[in-house]
């Protein structure tokens, strides 16, 4: 037992030497196509798994985005395949409201410190550890394992998952997938749930263009300025609320929280959960939950075709709204939305679609939901997975796109608060606890073994 437990502790060193490594890489995705650099850690990544002896291919979709994939090939062609697949690159960072250098990669209190921390560098870099480990014990699945670590999930895939999806679909291709994310506790200690994430929000980022009449600055009477009406734009869009849809996952998660029946009864009442929201006393917990049963707008960038001056008004002005639909909607249910909040104005401004991926979902009955429910049952025994449909995207729906079964997957502390870790992503002071990281590493080889073995 001692050596078991010796080897598990090597593993999780070198997953938080891998996580420390990816974060002081610094792969920052603004959005831009020279944005990113996930090369170096791509090339951090190959260099850790050839050491096993194993082909690591790398793919360029544009200079310096890298995206990696190495295989395990299965001995029965017949049995299902599962990828492990991470993405490497990270969100921008104010430091400015951060305690630690969000790039230190600092392991303070036995917790990882850093932009990625959590999303999703701890989930890569504990795949590729327990990837490698497969692959030195000499682990032989009977369908293939591949671990890919993609580029560019943080804006959209168009360098990372879906060019890869369109481009090398025979190099990435799986039956099965496990990625972002899942593992946090619920429920109470007589009825324990573990959440694994089975489906998520669509994402319909749209660019609004705002026109007006440019003129000079020191003539603002009566112009026709793009700035002012575009002020209105974003205030109208704040404040607009669709009214709550409960879909299908969402009286499974309500039934997961451990909380009274009648806290229970409004959470699961359209006509009572937009009062009890408002008055909700943790901000937090409540634009977590408005987000699960609304569709949500929020106007996040202001720019201009061309440089703005001080002394000249501006004719155009655009701003980029993220846009997260629940299940069913599409793009004329999103342009219905923009027409009722924008009201008068909404002959004023031209909607460009930016991104437009519906909510897409994974059925629950397959072996891999079975071998999870194994597998965090090894540490967990009493607890019962929960499936959750998340109100992020990840590169799971290129894969469901393309006729995969992907779960966003993980095992964390118990101790780990959900709303703590929940407000860390694309947060202040992003940081993992070891003891997840422990769990996570082992998460992936229970699962791999009790899938493929």
């Amino acid at each position: 037992m001692s050596t078991e437990l010796s080897e598990a502790g090597r593993r999780t060193g070198q997953t938080v030497e891998l996580l420390v490594t990816m974060i002081r890489n610094a792969c920052v995705n603004d959005g831009t196509a020279a944005s990113g650099g996930e090369v170096r850690n791509s090339d951090v990544l190959q260099t850790y798994l050839e050491g096993t002896g194993l082909d690591v291919e790398s793919f360029d979709a544009a200079p310096g985005r890298r995206s990696l994939v190495c295989r395990i090939e299965g001995s029965d062609p017949t049995a299902p395949s599962l990828c492990l697949m991470g993405h490497t690159d990270v969100v921008p960072v104010n430091p400015d409201g951060w305690s630690r250098d969000p790039f230190g990669g600092e392991l303070i209190d036995d917790e990882v410190w850093g932009r990625g921390a959590v999303d999703m560098l701890n989930l890569t870099s504990s795949m590729a550890v327990a990837f490698r480990h497969l692959a030195d014990t000499g682990f032989r699945p009977r369908g293939d394992l591949i671990y890919f670590a993609c580029a560019d999930e943080e804006a959209g895939s168009a360098y990372g998952a879906r060019w890869m999806a369109e481009n090398h679909w025979d190099a990435i291709g799986a039956d099965y997938v496990l990625t972002e994310n899942g593992g946090l506790h619920s429920g109470s200690p007589e009825a324990p749930f573990i959440g694994m994430n089975v489906g998520e929000k669509g994402v319909a980022w749209r660019r609004l263009r705002i026109k007006g009449v440019p003129g000079h600055g020191s003539r603002p009477f009566r112009q026709d300025n793009a700035l002012i009406k575009a002020a209105a734009v974003v205030h109208r869009i704040s404040e607009y609320r669709p009214p709550p849809r409960f879909h299908e996952l969402w009286r499974e998660q309500v039934d997961t929280l451990g909380i009274d029946d009648e806290t229970k009864a409004i959470m699961l009442d359209e006509s009572r959960i937009e009062d009890w929201l408002d008055a909700h006393p943790s901000p937090s917990l409540a634009a977590h939950l408005y987000s699960c049963t609304h569709t949500s707008f929020s106007p996040n960038v202001i720019g201009a075709p061309t440089t703005m001056k001080t002394n000249v008004i501006p004719d155009h002005v655009d701003i980029e709204v993220d846009v997260r639909t629940l299940p069913g909607e599409g793009a004329a249910e999103v342009q219905a939305h923009l027409d009722e909040a924008l009201g008068d104005l909404a002959g004023e401004v031209d909607v460009e679609i930016i991104m437009n991926d519906p909510a897409s979902t994974s059925r629950l009955d397959t072996p891999l939901w079975d071998s999870l429910q194994r597998a965090v049952g090894r540490p967990f025994p009493n607890a019962r997975l929960t499936p959750q449909l998340i109100i992020g995207f990840t590169d799971s729906r290129v894969y469901r796109d393309m006729g995969a079964v992907a779960y966003g997957a993980g095992l964390f502390s118990p101790q780990l608060d959900a709303g703590d870790y929940g407000a860390r992503f694309h947060g202040n002071d992003e940081r993992i606890d070891v003891e997840s990281l422990a769990l996570t590493t082992q998460l992936w080889l229970d699962v791999v073994d009790d899938l493929l073995g």
